[in-house]
C-alpha cells in the first residue's frame, strides 16, 4: 500500500511551530498580570519590558511563515 503525500509539508511544519509564539505571549502577558498584582507601582515598566518581549515573540513567528514559504 503506497501513500502519496501531496501539497506543502512546510505549511505544516509552520502549523506546528506556531505554537511556541502562542505560548510565548501568554507566558509574558501572564507574569505582567503576576507582577502588578503583587506590586501595582510598577505596572508601567512592567507593560514597557511585555511590549518588547510581545513584539521579540510576534517578529519570530512572522520569520518562521516567512520561510515556510521560501523554503
Amino acid at each position: 500500500m503506497l501513500m502519496e503525500v501531496t501539497g506543502s509539508l512546510n505549511l505544516v511544519g509552520y502549523g506546528l511551530a506556531t505554537l511556541g509564539p502562542g505560548i510565548g505571549v501568554a507566558w509574558i502577558f501572564s507574569s505582567v498580570i503576576s507582577g502588578t498584582a503583587r506590586n501595582p507601582e510598577t505596572r508601567g515598566q512592567l507593560m514597557g519590558t511585555a511590549w518588547i518581549g510581545f513584539a521579540v515573540v510576534e517578529a519570530l513567528a512572522l520569520f518562521g511563515f516567512v520561510l515556510s514559504f521560501i523554503l
